[in-house]
């Protein structure tokens, strides 16, 4: 029975006390654990009395506002108050994800670990286990009966005979000419058969209207190695497409060949692939799934059945408005395509481009042609961050090992394109030429087109199996993505008047009272905090508003809450914040902020859902660290800031950084797991952001030289991390 609303401290009180009895644990005292205020006129150097620290039963509870207390604990959200409401939080609830929200198959976040210091692993299962339903989605309507026959858009009547297959957005079928026709030469026996593909109205492709393909075929028309779509129409609970009719894939085939293609034909499949997305890119769009199911051949006994086709529009998108290239976007949780064959970038959410379909071209060649992929294997919930992870650390070298130097040349090419670079299409055509033109090419996919294109370059070049290339065109790339995996120092600089700044590194948590003590009694404030090898790492300066201070080295958790919500109540606000690698977190709170109200959130993975969740009420990223592969984020309601992106990567987001630069934000927050690092880039007010007015720096030990540098030419640290980048 639900307790009374008139007894609300009872049950607060009873609650708070059995929390704190399921939680206690024996633990032996930290002695290096401390918490220190800086007063606002005379330093107090004692340590707070451990009711200060964590008097759990001292928190309150308003009446008909009772927490669910639930065990195996792995995020930590945290409010606070909002002062300007009658009814205050109290008590902080501890939310775990995995019972509040399913966890989402493209999740970007590291994965959950169930101590401080071990990474937890991905279920791995060895062998080739062909995954090739990675992001399909089941559709409940699909199960409805589909009509006996058909006539859309003025066809002739069509009988669905057999089930072809079935995807994320349909089923497709087998359809035969009720009234047969005469066939021509180039149809052959099959003139009266066609693909019909169902979508049925109420499923999630048909939110709101027709199939997104229909738009796309129709703004397409005709594009080479697409197939015809002959009729639409809407019958009875079905949206139905009458399409050619074509032969099995290039999944089927491969299959068929004992799970390995030669060399010649995938390199035929190159040539004629790249060339099919080569017309599709020209009419402004990229397919989004590009993967060997999704290669079919020409249906067997017609003059087509040599030809490669590419199916299934329901991915694509423009990725070119009129003339203009779209604008530049990453949001970690919208994946698109299949995880084995994605690119990295779909993995980390950001806006598709020509570069993606021909990412995935590169895993489908070698997963043709060696049977697998190093990422096959991995299951579970977080799959698409394991596979992610993999791919970026994955060099075209290691990936195309064993291959022809040709498949190394196009990865090269083709992992290191920018956002709106314009590939070479003929250029990736004619790495693979050398490989058809010295076989008999009878049973081999049709390359005429192709060839035509690759003559365009001008030169043929013959190939050993050297790993160097003479080409000046791959000597010239600039590595956008590929490199050496390190952890780094990252620093980040923003333009200044000149002010009085202070760094402190290699920092042993005894010795810090001692540099912060010294840099109050300056006048100066702690403005960003980071750690490395377990040492601290502190800047301060006279360029924040702040009146007080205060700081707590905390052990064993990730964030001390009691302790927060404790000077919350004082009117202090989070504004530094750092994890260390032995399970240690330094929280920086100050008084004299711009900020109206706080929250944070402590979760094993990026907590992008959240963080959009907050960005609606009103608040903005203002501090984030990380323990080892645990994040925690600190938004608060602050003036100044108008809107926020994030950009994170398993490497370092060059790319993305510079286009946020360019669209007028700034690195305003960076930290950095063992497996990623994330950016908050923010815009203001009143205040218009070019790319001069900011800097960043990687280094592998802290860059002590460097800073003072930037401080002479009047740019100071805005930001601090350490961890995983790319050199």
């Amino acid at each position: 029975m639900p307790e009374p609303r008139n007894r609300p401290q009872r049950v607060a009180k009873e609650l708070a006390q059995a929390r704190i009895s399921a939680q206690a644990q024996p633990q032996l005292p930290q002695p290096n654990q401390s918490s220190f205020v800086q007063p606002a006129r005379k330093i107090d150097l004692t340590k707070p009395s451990k009711k200060e620290e964590t008097d759990a039963a001292s928190l309150k509870k308003d009446a008909g506002d009772v927490p669910q207390l639930q065990s195996g604990i792995v995020n930590q959200l945290v409010d606070q108050p909002d002062k300007n409401r009658d009814n205050q939080l109290r008590i902080a609830n501890h939310m775990n994800d995995k019972q509040t929200k399913p966890a989402k198959h493209h999740q970007t976040g590291a994965p959950n670990n169930k101590t401080g210091s071990v990474e937890a692993q991905p279920n791995f299962v060895p062998g080739h286990g062909a995954d090739a339903k990675d992001g399909e989605a089941e559709d409940a309507p699909e199960q409805c009966p589909i009509p006996k026959k058909i006539s859309v858009g003025g066809s002739p009547f069509y009988v669905p005979e057999k089930k072809l297959g079935k995807g994320g957005f349909g089923q497709v079928w087998l359809g035969r000419r009720m009234y047969h026709k005469k066939p021509s030469k180039d149809e052959g026996a099959g003139a009266n058969l066609v693909a019909i593909k169902f979508e049925h109205k109420l499923s999630k492709g048909c939110v709101g209207g027709s199939p997104y393909e229909w738009q796309v075929y129709g703004q397409l028309g005709d594009v080479y190695g697409i197939p015809k779509l002959h009729y639409k129409g809407l019958q009875d609970d079905f949206y139905v497409m009458v399409m050619d009719l074509l032969g099995p894939s290039l999944w089927d085939i491969w299959s068929q060949q004992g799970q390995q293609m030669s060399e010649p034909y995938v390199a035929c499949v190159a040539m004629e692939a790249i060339n099919i997305l080569q017309s599709l890119h020209n009419k402004g769009y990229v397919h989004g799934d590009v993967k060997p199911e999704n290669f079919l051949v020409g249906p067997e006994g017609t003059s087509r059945e040599r030809r490669l086709f590419l199916v299934d529009l329901g991915l694509a998108v423009r990725y070119r408005e009129r003339v203009a290239h779209i604008k530049y976007e990453q949001r970690p949780d919208d994946f698109r395509g299949t995880v084995r064959y994605a690119s990295v970038h779909a993995h980390l959410g950001r806006t598709a481009s020509r570069r993606d379909d021909l990412e995935s071209l590169v895993y489908t060649l070698i997963f043709l042609h060696r049977g697998r992929l190093p990422w096959q294997g991995y299951m579970g919930t977080n799959k698409s961050y394991w596979v992610g992870r993999k791919k970026a650390n994955c060099s075209a070298e290691l990936l195309c090992r064993g291959c022809d130097i040709a498949f190394q040349e196009f990865a090269d090419c083709v992992l290191n394109l920018r956002f709106e670079d314009v590939p070479n299409y003929a250029r990736y055509i004619s790495f693979f030429e050398h490989l058809v033109v010295t076989v008999e090419r009878q049973s081999l996919i049709l390359v005429d087109n192709a060839l035509k294109i690759a003559s365009q370059v001008g030169q043929k070049r013959g190939r050993g199996n050297e790993v160097e290339s003479s080409d000046p065109e791959l000597q010239s790339i600039k590595r956008v993505r590929t490199g050496t995996p390190c952890r780094q120092w990252v620093t980040v600089y923003n333009r200044h008047t000149s002010m009085k700044q202070r760094y402190h590194y290699n920092v042993a948590t005894a010795r810090l009272l001692q540099h912060i003590q010294k840099g109050w009694e300056d006048g100066l404030f702690i403005s960003s905090v980071a750690s490395s090898q377990r040492l601290w790492a502190i800047v301060m300066d006279a360029g924040t508003d702040f009146s007080q201070q205060i700081y707590k080295v905390h052990y064993d958790a990730f964030l001390p809450k009691e302790w927060i919500m404790e000077k919350w109540e004082d009117g202090y606000y989070i504004t530094s914040l750092a994890g260390s690698d032995d399970s240690s977190c330094l929280v920086v709170m100050s008084r004299g902020s711009q900020y109206t109200q706080q929250s944070y959130k402590v979760s094993d993975s990026f907590p992008y859902e959240w963080i959009k969740k907050k960005w609606r009420e009103g608040f903005y990223v203002t501090t984030m660290a990380t323990m080892v592969n645990q994040w925690a984020v600190v938004m608060s309601k602050c003036p100044g800031i108008i809107d926020q992106v994030v950009e994170i990567d398993f490497h370092y987001p060059s790319e993305g950084i510079h286009k946020r630069w360019e669209s007028g934000y700034r690195i305003t927050v960076a930290a950095s797991t063992h497996e990623q690092c994330a950016f908050v880039l923010s815009a203001f007010k009143h205040e218009k952001v070019t790319d001069g007015t900011q800097e960043t720096l990687r280094t592998s030990t802290f860059p002590t030289a460097h800073i003072k540098g930037k401080w002479d030419s009047n740019l100071f640290l805005v930001a601090i991390a350490y961890g995983k980048t790319v050199s």
